[in-house]
Formats: structure tokens, C-alpha cells, sequence
């Protein structure tokens, strides 16, 4: 695959990932301030325990709190007493159960001076559940709407089913508590704010096994795995280092980290505009009238600008274009729209600013005073600063214009096409940008604020949902995934409690000839994980929507979960998987090549008996074409006219794949590939 058509491809993935960060940017304001450390002397306990809680069944569990050292604190539940000390830190940890399913009972903690009575709690199935914007899109509000989900939102009036939101919190160090609301009864008052892919997974298991289910949901949109794991198992991975050191040493108060930031933010910005070619003491030489642009290259606008001739850079792009008035405009008020510029802009029409913004998904509409607008030639210039990304413009074409509102009609003229543009500061001759302190995308930082302060809250298992963000980082992710799994079972302290995820689902353009894809890449790390124990894997590739990254099909991504957790966590003898390659089962035979299957159950089969699609194959060349598949007991048989001697075969491999291998049960296989071969992921 050339250079030119990956770059291509990757801007468009990219530009298709302007949801995840614009949800990610919404949710910015949701982020709740972190939970003081209660005072030591007063019975408290954290969040996570409420009225309306689940606690899990047939374990032993840990209820913690704080309370003056020494004193002893006793807790009753139907009609058992468990009692313990708090530390010389004040904190203690009383070990109860194990709990049999059923409910509603009051349960008391007391010391000595205070009684804490949570009431209508339950026993049953707890899980808890994480990830990044597909695990956290809602059933149906302004934050999410599932398939038919105003009839999902008024069936669904569960009451054993019990639900608990860990706010946003982004934390440097290690958190006790959360500002969590508490948990809720599952009604149509309450469902419609919480995780889709959580509810439909509970509402699978309770209906299963008639038990209470409790959701605790803790996830974050737009964020990448990293965040989620703890900075003592990050620490290993060289990469982080400095990341981690970095934050470790920023002032540990949120509030004062942001008042250093935005200081070092607003050096760094003077320092970018002392450095700008196109900025002179201030003034901005290059947006005058008269500016000879005729040595400056030509870009088609609206474009992003990496795969549009300034492939991976980051810094300041000015774009100039002249414009001719038509006489009636002259001397009237005008606006011009330039739809949505990554990152930032500060557009000059005839030498003047009429305009700037920081956000890079809001729409440009600035004013044009009347007194600039001349009749006949007149010039737009924008400088464009992009600090990490594709940058430059991400509007349709007829969003590009300028009108006059007092002209009458719909009288405009379109901006679409040739400009003009020159760089005037790649940002690598700058030091390194300041770290923001309230990025969620902070190595650890999501683990402290999100997960630690429901440690060790006893749980069946993790539901998980994450990778859009790391696709780019494919081969890194086959070290952290396993870490994450790791890390949060030894940080609970369960034992290998089941890990479930969901495999990405399908994504984007179909292409017409097989490539190279970070996204395939990032499914097949997410399989590798599979090599930890009591895991089991949701495979998604059918169930996506190629235009929108968050499927609205959560029902079927919480019914196949469900499947894996009848398997793996209750020991039903069910197919919970589709058919998973079985590594390093090619088998190279009659100029074609043979490829065998682990969970084949009820036999591999086309669906709807179509012609499968979706394999490719290769020789030395490393050169791929489809080729023609047919299913021979629990293999497939792959060739192609063009590969007369086969060494690789891949199986949906692409960010939206066109196959329909699936087995007996209806569950599709999952994409794979059997060589090696270096990718476009890191």
C-alpha cells in the first residue's frame, strides 16, 4: 500500500473519529471535583456503599471505611455480625459473606458514638463495568440513543436490577472516594442516563438466573487504555516513564495545576507567535491586502492538511485567498462561514481580524464589519495552529462561503476550492507543549479518580469496552491490555475474576482491495488477550455502523457478552464465542492454503449460505488479494488465481470488513491474520 493512499485512509479515520472527541469534550464539563479523604474520628464509608446496593453473592467481601483508630466497628446483615478495628490510619476492613442471592435487608455499621443504615440492599451478581465511549453511551438521552430505545427505556422497570455512575474524575494520585450519586433502583426514570452495553448485559444475566444484578458503570469517552491502569504496573513500560514523572511532578491540588498550566500555556502560545514567519512584533504581516502569494503552494479547501501535500505536521499553516465583491456588497454588512478548523484560527479579511476560536469542532462564523467589505477584489487570510493531528478544515464544501445578509435571497459566494497557504512554524523547534493537568488521557490518571475509589468492592467481573483510541498504537496495546487485566485483578484482590470485552466492531469505508489497518491491528491485540485466564471475548464486527463510531446496537454487544459470562464466570456448557483462528494451523496445500478454527461449534457456516467473503491471501510478496474461500468441515480452504504460492491468509482485516464466516450458534468469527508482517500501528 503506497504512502499516499495510507496517509489518505488515516486522515479519514481520523476525521471519523471527530465523535469520540467531541463527546469526550462534552463530558469535559461532567467532571466532578474529587472527594475529600472523610476526617479521621467519624464513622464514614465511601461512596460505593448506598441504599439501593448490591453486594455479591457466595464470596467473602470487604466493607471498608474510616473511623478513629482503634475503634471498633460492627456490621449486621440479616441477622449475621461481622465486627473489626479501624488501623492507626483510621481505616478499617471487615470481611463478610459468603452472601446467598436474595433481599431486601438493612445493613448496619455502628461503632461505638454512630449507626450507618443502608437500606433496601440485596444480594447477587455484581459486575463492574469500564471502557471509553461505547461502554459509557446511554440508552437514550442526549448522550446516547440505543436502537428503539424509547420501547427499551419503558420496559425497563427491573427493580432488582441495581445501578451505580462513577462520575468523571481525573486524579494524579490514587483516590479513596468518588462523588458518586449512589446506586438506583433500575426503572424507565433511571435507565435512560446509564450504559447501554451495561444494561443489556445485566438485564441478560438477571433474566437468566432470576438473581439481583448490580452495574457499577465507570467509564470515560475518548480515552485511551493507559489511563485506566495504575501508575506502579505503567511504570515497567519505558514509554511512560516520563509521562508519569511528568505528573508526579505537578502540584498535587487540581486547582493549582490548572493555574500552572494555563501560565505555561500562555508562555508557550507568545513563544509560538514569536516564532510564527507570518507574525511580525504582533502584527500579522502575512494577512495584508497587498501580500505577494505567488510563490506559496495551492491546497483544495476544505481539506485536512496532512493528506493534502503537509503530511505529520503539527504547527501554524496560513491560508490567503482573494475574493471578488459583487458592487451591491460594497460597504455592507457580510458573514463568512468556514465550518469547523482543527485546532485553532484567527481569520484577517483585507488585513483585519474578524474573527478566532480555540475549539477545533465549532463552526466559524464571524461578522465582516461593513467598512472592509469593497467592491471587487478583497482577501481572506486564516493561520491555522495545529498542535497534534491532521489540522486544517472539516467542513463540506458549501459550508465554505461568504454572504450578505441584506442582499436578499440567499445570495453567496462559495469559498470552496484553491487557496493559497504556506507553513510558517513547525512546532518541533518548540519545547514540548505543557501538560494539561485535566487531560483524561494522562497515563493512570482515570485509574485514580475512576477505579481506585471502588477498590475493593466485591464483584463477579469486568465488562470492558475500549481500543478506538489506541488503534494507532496497535502493538503497544498487545503489552497493555493484559497489563490492564492484570493490574485491576491484583489491585482487587479476587483472584482471576472473569475479564469480558468487546472486540471493536466495524468502522468506516470499505476498501476495495485489501490494506494494511491499524483498527484489524487493534482487534487482533485485543484477541491475544485471550491468553489470560477466565477471559472471553464479544466479537462486534457485524453489529457496527460504518458512518457512526458508536453502534447503536448495544442489545446484541450485551447479549454476547452475557454469553461469554454463562461460560466463563457461571460454567454453562453453551458456544459463547464465534470461531477463533487457531494459531499457527496454516497449512499450505494445493496451491492454496488451509486455515483451522477453535469454537467451530454446530460447524462453520456462510450466512445465508452466501459465498464467503472477507479472506485474502498472500505470497512472499507480501502482496494480498481476495480470493475464494469455501468451508471444509472445521477449516476453510483459501486460493487465488493471482497467488500461485500462498504464504499468509488473512480474514477481515480492515476497519470495516465485508465477511460472513459465523459458526453453528450464529456467532461470527473473528478477524485474524496468520503472519506477522510489519503494520501501519506502532
Amino acid at each position: 500500500m503506497n504512502r499516499t493512499l495510507f496517509n489518505t485512509l488515516t486522515c479519514l479515520a481520523r476525521m471519523l473519529m471527530i465523535p469520540v472527541c467531541c463527546f469526550l469534550f462534552f463530558q469535559c464539563g461532567r467532571i466532578k471535583t474529587v472527594r475529600e479523604t472523610p476526617a479521621a474520628g467519624e464513622l464514614r464509608l465511601p461512596a460505593i456503599f448506598s441504599d439501593n446496593m448490591v453486594l455479591q453473592r457466595d464470596k467473602i467481601i470487604q466493607i471498608w471505611g474510616w473511623d478513629a483508630p482503634g475503634e471498633k466497628v460492627v456490621i449486621i446483615l440479616d441477622g449475621k455480625t461481622w465486627s473489626g478495628k479501624a488501623g492507626s490510619d483510621g481505616r478499617w476492613s471487615v470481611a463478610i459473606g459468603p452472601l446467598s442471592a436474595g433481599g431486601p435487608w438493612t445493613l448496619n455499621i455502628s461503632d461505638s458514638i454512630k449507626i450507618i443504615a443502608f437500606k433496601n440492599v440485596l444480594a447477587g451478581e455484581v459486575w463492574a463495568c469500564s471502557g471509553q465511549s461505547n461502554m459509557e453511551m446511554h440508552i437514550g438521552d442526549e448522550w446516547g440513543k440505543v436502537l428503539d430505545y424509547e420501547r427499551e427505556i419503558a420496559e425497563s422497570d427491573y427493580p432488582q436490577i441495581r445501578l451505580i455512575t462513577i462520575p468523571h474524575q481525573i486524579s494524579f494520585t490514587p483516590q479513596p472516594d468518588a462523588n458518586t450519586d449512589g446506586w438506583v433502583e433500575c426503572s424507565p426514570k433511571t435507565s435512560p442516563s446509564f450504559s447501554a452495553a451495561a444494561y443489556f448485559f445485566g438485564r441478560e444475566i438477571h433474566k437468566r438466573y432470576g438473581v439481583p444484578v448490580g452495574l457499577i458503570h465507570s467509564s470515560f469517552g475518548g480515552t485511551p487504555i493507559e489511563s485506566w491502569i495504575s501508575a506502579d504496573s505503567l511504570r515497567v513500560i519505558p514509554e511512560f516513564a516520563s509521562d508519569l514523572e511528568k505528573i508526579g511532578g505537578l502540584p498535587p491540588d487540581m486547582e493549582t495545576a490548572k493555574r500552572v498550566y494555563e501560565t505555561n500555556m500562555a508562555a508557550w502560545k507568545d513563544e509560538i507567535e514569536k516564532c510564527d514567519a507570518g507574525m511580525s512584533s504582533g502584527v500579522p504581516v502575512w494577512a495584508k491586502p497587498t501580500l505577494d502569494v505567488s510563490d506559496w503552494q495551492t491546497m483544495q479547501l476544505p481539506s485536512q492538511w496532512e493528506p493534502a501535500g503537509l503530511p505529520n505536521f503539527d504547527g501554524v499553516v496560513w491560508f490567503y485567498k482573494k475574493v471578488s465583491l459583487p458592487r451591491e456588497w460594497a460597504g455592507k454588512h457580510l458573514v463568512i462561514n468556514l465550518g469547523a478548523i482543527d485546532d485553532e484560527d484567527k481569520t484577517y479579511f483585507n488585513g483585519e481580524l474578524v474573527g478566532a476560536k480555540e475549539i477545533f469542532f465549532e463552526n466559524r462564523r464571524y461578522e465582516i464589519p461593513a467598512a472592509l467589505a469593497r467592491e471587487g477584489e478583497n482577501t481572506i487570510a486564516i493561520r491555522v495552529l495545529d498542535t497534534g493531528g491532521p489540522g486544517g478544515f472539516t467542513a463540506k464544501p458549501e459550508d465554505l462561503h461568504i454572504h450578505c445578509p441584506t442582499a436578499g435571497g440567499n445570495a453567496r459566494i462559495s469559498l470552496a476550492g484553491e487557496w493559497h497557504y504556506k507553513p510558517s512554524l513547525d512546532l518541533k523547534v518548540l519545547p514540548p507543549r505543557p501538560l494539561p493537568p485535566n487531560y483524561s488521557g494522562h497515563p493512570a490518571v482515570l485509574f485514580n479518580g475512576m477505579i481506585s475509589p471502588i477498590l475493593p468492592y466485591g464483584i463477579r467481573g469486568v465488562i470492558w469496552y475500549q481500543g478506538e483510541s489506541n488503534a494507532g498504537r496497535a502493538r503497544q496495546y498487545r503489552t497493555l491490555f493484559p497489563l490492564l487485566i492484570r493490574d485491576w485483578r491484583g489491585k482487587w484482590g479476587a483472584g482471576d475474576f472473569p475479564f469480558l470485552f468487546v472486540q471493536l466492531a466495524n468502522f468506516g469505508a470499505a476498501l476495495p482491495e485489501p490494506a494494511e489497518d491499524a483498527w484489524a491491528e487493534l482487534r487482533e491485540a485485543q484477541t491475544m488477550a485471550l491468553a489470560e485466564p477466565n477471559t472471553g471475548m464479544a466479537v462486534a464486527i457485524d453489529i457496527g455502523d460504518a458512518a457512526d463510531i458508536h453502534p447503536r446496537n448495544k442489545q446484541e454487544v450485551g447479549r454476547r457478552l452475557a454469553l461469554a459470562a454463562r461460560k466463563i464466570a457461571y460454567g454453562e456448557k453453551i458456544t459463547h464465542s464465534g470461531p477463533i483462528y487457531k494459531k499457527d494451523s496454516l497449512k499450505i496445500e494445493n496451491g492454496g492454503a488451509r486455515v483451522f478454527f477453535d469454537y467451530a461449534d454446530g460447524g462453520l457456516v456462510s450466512k445465508n449460505g452466501e459465498p464467503l467473503t472477507g479472506f485474502a491471501i498472500a505470497g512472499a510478496d507480501k502482496k494480498f488479494y481476495w480470493a475464494d474461500a469455501r468451508i471444509e468441515g472445521e477449516s476453510v480452504f483459501v486460493r487465488s488465481e493471482k497467488v500461485a504460492h500462498p504464504a499468509a491468509v488473512r480474514f477481515g482485516w480492515a476497519g470495516n470488513p465485508s465477511c460472513n464466516l459465523y459458526n453453528g450458534a450464529g456467532l461470527p468469527a473473528s478477524p485474524f491474520r496468520t503472519d506477522d508482517w510489519q503494520g501501519v500501528a506502532e
